[in-house]
């Protein structure tokens, strides 16, 4: 059996905090968030897009940005989407939510911008 690994992600500092799955592998480069993109696409998932104040993303309600994008399927629409938000709130973390409309939940949550970490 492998041993578990520890990561050292506390409330205390910033720096450390992880946000969703993928923010315990390597960033991901533009081209492996379009195909995480594609994925949500091919599963059916409606595409939205969330923001919010990097010191309120883990107690506090995510902003959406418009409404969620029902049967959208361009996968390169929907990351125009998600940079025009990250432009419009620089400051912001800002992550991509597939929902499954047949479970009624999220299938999938990345955080794809991350804001500056206030110390």
């Amino acid at each position: 059996m492998s041993e578990l690994q520890d990561y050292p992600s506390r409330l205390s500092d910033p720096a450390s905090r992880k946000f969703e799955t993928f923010s315990y592998l390597p960033e991901m480069d533009k081209k492996k968030i379009h195909k995480q993109v594609e994925y949500i696409v091919k599963k059916g998932w409606n595409p939205a897009i969330e923001h919010t104040e990097p010191e309120n993303a883990t107690g506090y309600y995510w902003y959406m940005w418009k409404l969620p994008m029902f049967g959208e399927t361009d996968v390169d629409r929907i990351l125009a989407e998600a940079e025009a938000c990250h432009k419009a709130n620089p400051t912001h973390h800002v992550r991509l939510v597939g929902y499954d409309t047949y479970k009624q939940s999220q299938g999938a949550a990345m955080v794809i911008y991350r804001g500056p970490i206030k110390t």
